[in-house]
This record gives structure tokens, sequence and C-alpha cells, in this order.
């Protein structure tokens, strides 16, 4: 009985001391006269941890590192030195942007990393991959917007596709409208209109009417001529200008059976 039990005890010291091994935060140190270096090396990282953005040098050697994410030196714009290598890097499509950022600041690369897997490429420096290396990741890229259903990229297409044709729509419809005519029939009982009188729709000739029933009052037929004019105008008179005005400026006809 006691030989397991002192059996499980060291496995359990073996476990949490790797363990603590494993979870050691990088080491962060003040440059002179400024700067940052983060040592992060043989801490068996598999993922890239969170770097400050004032980070000058970078080491990250001898982990389990097989990529680096997109854009992940981006907003690093004041290093100066960067340890990669040994690092076991999976050269496939994800891997481009690892060898497009070395291209462009190879000075800083203390070591150039080399490619783990596949064994097509293995111990290959990431750098030295050319651009037909790449040429296939295209193909898969367009491979798996035709499958995944869920493409960002398409999804915009296809609502920029749908805005254009909402566009041409409505302009087609705007231009339609002003070319066509409308015809409004009405019926009998409807037809008559009452209009106002110029006492309403003229004051100004009514300032004029009242200012020659002054003058010309001892005359009768101006008068009756005056009345004439301050009577409401009768239906047939003022239908005709109406139809005119709605047919030259509207388009409209109206058709009374």
């Amino acid at each position: 009985m006691l030989l397991p039990s002192v059996t499980l005890a060291v496995c359990l010291l073996l476990t949490l001391s790797s363990a603590q091994r494993t979870a050691r935060p990088c080491i962060f140190s003040e440059l002179q006269p400024s700067g940052l270096s983060v040592n992060c090396s043989s801490l068996n990282l598999m993922a890239f941890p969170h770097l400050p953005s004032e980070t000058t040098e970078l080491y990250v050697q001898n982990n389990q590192l097989t990529s680096v994410p997109p854009g992940q030196f981006d907003r690093l714009v004041n290093l100066k030195k960067v340890s990669l290598s040994p690092n076991p890097f999976h050269c496939d499509c994800g891997i481009q942007y690892l060898r497009d950022w070395m291209l462009k600041n190879r000075a800083i690369i203390s070591e150039e990393p080399l490619c783990f897997s596949p064994g097509s490429v293995g111990q290959k420096a990431i750098i030295g991959l050319s651009d037909g290396y790449f040429s296939y990741c295209t193909v898969l890229f367009i491979h798996h917007m035709s499958t995944s259903g869920c493409v960002y990229v398409s999804h915009n297409t296809t609502a920029a596709v749908m805005l254009c044709c909402i566009i041409f729509l409505l302009l087609w419809s705007l231009k339609l409208a002003r070319r066509s005519t409308f015809t409004l029939y009405v019926e009998e009982r409807h037809s008559g209109f009452e209009a106002d009188s110029l006492r309403s729709l003229k004051p100004k000739h009514r300032r004029r009417l009242h200012t020659g029933l002054s003058v010309v009052s001892a005359d009768s037929d101006s008068l009756l001529l005056l009345d004439d004019l301050e009577r409401p105008l009768d239906n047939m008179e003022l239908l005709p200008q109406v139809l005119e005005t709605l047919q030259k400026k509207h388009n409209i006809k109206i058709k009374v059976p």
C-alpha cells in the first residue's frame, strides 16, 4: 500500500512542476533609453501571448508555435529585434503572413525560422517560400467560399448587387412615371365643380372692382357688368382651364362619360 501511494505522489509533483513551467509568464524588461524587451522563449507556448505596442525586442524561440496570426506584428511598429527560431512552423497558407512580414523586415530577424512541416518544404527557410507556393491558397479560399455559405465577402457582394438593382428599379420607375399619362374618369354625379368667386381668388381685382363702382355708379350698364364679374364663375367656364393645366403640367387627362 505504501509503494503505490508514493508513486502517485511523485506523479502529482511532476505534473504540478510541469504545469508551473508551462504557466510561466513572459519576462518584460525596460530598455534604456527607451523600449521594452519581451522574453517568451522556452515557455512551451502554442500561441502568441498579448504583446504591448511599445515592444522593441521579442524573443519567442524554443516554443511550440506552428504559425503566426495575420496582423500579429502590424501594431508593433517599434520592433527592432525578433527571434522566432526554432519553432515547429507548419508552412501552409497560414504562414504566408509571416513570410510577407519577414520580407519587409528582414533586417530585424535574428535567425530566419524554418519550416517543420509539411515534408515537401521541411527545413526550408520560410522567407524563401515563393509566391507560386502560395498560389493554391487562392483556390482553397474560393472553394471554401463556395462550400461554407457564410463568407463575409460573398455576403457583401450579394448585398451590393441587390442595392444596385433596387436603385435601378427606382430610377426606371421615376422615369416611367414622368412619361406616363393618367386618365381619370369622372362620373356624371361628380362632374359638377363649385368655383370660388373672383372676390376670394383675386384680391387685387376685387379692389379694382370696388374702385370702378365708385366711379361709374351712375351708369346702370356698368353696374350690371361689374355684378357679373363678382358672381361665381359657371362650372363650364372653369373646367376647361383645369383640364388644360392638369394635362400640360402633370400629364393627367380627365374624361367625363
